[in-house]
């Protein structure tokens, strides 16, 4: 149990260890060595954070020191710097259940499928067997299907579905479960995070190319990055209670289900077809007419899943540089990837910034101007032009 006078003595000391050895013993090794600043800096965090984590772990007195602090019994301080002082509480952004941020994933990759049109166009199927429409009979595709149609009252509906979309994401129109909100702050915190991993990287790649050794950490900011990550994984932390978890093993294999029924032999000579996505295609266009978004929504999906599943795990509250490029490393493809497919649909843009503060920031995500941001016609001899 620390008191006033031990935590500051303890922060003094910490900050003149600091300054002596910057300062003094190594002032000439940072110039030459800048990587030597990092080690420097996390040895001593380290070392204070064990200080702290030690006597977190002592047990408070049965007043919490309250008694001590007001001066009443025989244990009250004669000085404030000998009452106890606790060193904080558990930091928020520590105290995330990846569980629920994976499943949020997973549930992203989901919503993509459907948008597709996956489940539109295995109910559009299923339509045209009970009809008699197509050639299906006894096959494999056929027998599937009669199982798919039997076990529909057991599951989640495409009303749920939306729903969950709606609150998980704010995705749609559909109405959200009573006593919940939807989620409208996720499209604009998840484009915000894959465009500073992108921009992260962007600079990266400038850098190595001006640096003599490439694999020196770059000069981009990881703070960005950090704050940009837990923004967005905050966002999901309370958005992902409740049956989200469940509804989306269920969908899961739904999913699954529905691709092994439309890449059956019997269902893809149907359509003169060599894969499923090539039925899904077939029946979307022959049967609503629609213009297909098929590659640039499944790799949003697969993108946006993995940078999701990477924020579920710990990786972003790394503070050291090198280790935070590491780490950082394994979603820099897949953000470009969700960023480059997202353009090409019209949901986010890239625009420069040529202001000398953002000099280095360019390809900046946004989204769509509405028609009140649209530019205003020129002028000719005070009149509009037409």
């Amino acid at each position: 149990m620390s008191t006033e006078g031990q935590v500051q003595d303890l922060l003094d000391r910490v900050a003149a260890l600091q300054g002596t050895v910057v300062r003094e013993r190594l002032a000439d090794e940072l110039i030459k060595r800048p990587d030597l600043g990092d080690a420097l800096v996390k040895q001593i965090t380290e070392l204070l954070d064990s200080v702290v984590e030690n006597d977190n772990r002592q047990a408070p007195p049965p007043d919490k020191g309250l008694a001590q602090l007001v001066g009443v019994g025989p244990e009250a301080a004669q000085d404030l710097r000998e009452t106890r002082l606790p060193h904080g509480v558990e930091p928020y952004d520590e105290a995330v259940a990846s569980e629920r941020i994976i499943a949020v994933a997973d549930l992203y990759y989901i919503y993509q499928h459907e948008k597709v049109g996956v489940f539109r166009a295995i109910q559009k199927l299923q339509e045209l067997f009970r009809a008699g429409s197509i050639q299906l009979s006894a096959g494999k595709g056929a027998y599937s299907l009669y199982q798919f149609d039997r076990r529909e009252v057991l599951r989640y509906t495409k009303k749920d579905r939306i729903s969950a979309y709606r609150k998980a994401f704010g995705f749609g129109g559909g109405p959200v479960p009573t006593g919940s909100r939807p989620n409208s702050n996720f499209g604009r915190l998840f484009s915000h995070f894959n465009n500073e991993v992108a921009l992260f990287w962007r600079d990266k790649r400038i850098s190595d190319v001006l640096r003599e050794r490439a694999y020196d950490p770059s000069f981009g900011s990881i703070a960005v990055v950090r704050r940009a990550g837990l923004d967005l994984r905050n966002n999901l932390k309370f958005m992902s209670y409740g049956h989200l978890n469940v509804l989306r093993v269920e969908v899961m294999q739904l999913l699954d289900e529905a691709f092994r029924i439309l890449g059956a032999e019997d269902v893809k000579k149907q359509f003169g077809a060599d894969t499923a996505w090539d039925v899904i295609e077939s029946i979307l266009v022959q049967h609503f007419n629609e213009t297909l978004e098929t590659s640039p929504r499944q790799r949003m999906a697969v993108a946006g899943r993995e940078v999701l599943r990477w924020l579920a795990q710990p990786h972003v509250l790394q503070t050291q540089r090198a280790q935070f490029e590491a780490l950082l490393l394994q979603i820099a493809e897949f953000a470009e990837e969700w960023i480059t497919s997202a353009q090409s649909l019209g949901i986010v843009r890239r625009r420069a910034i040529e202001t000398d503060e953002h000099v280095l920031r360019r390809g900046t995500v946004a989204v769509a101007p509405t028609r009140r941001a649209a530019v205003q016609p020129a002028r000719v001899n005070g009149h509009r032009r037409p």
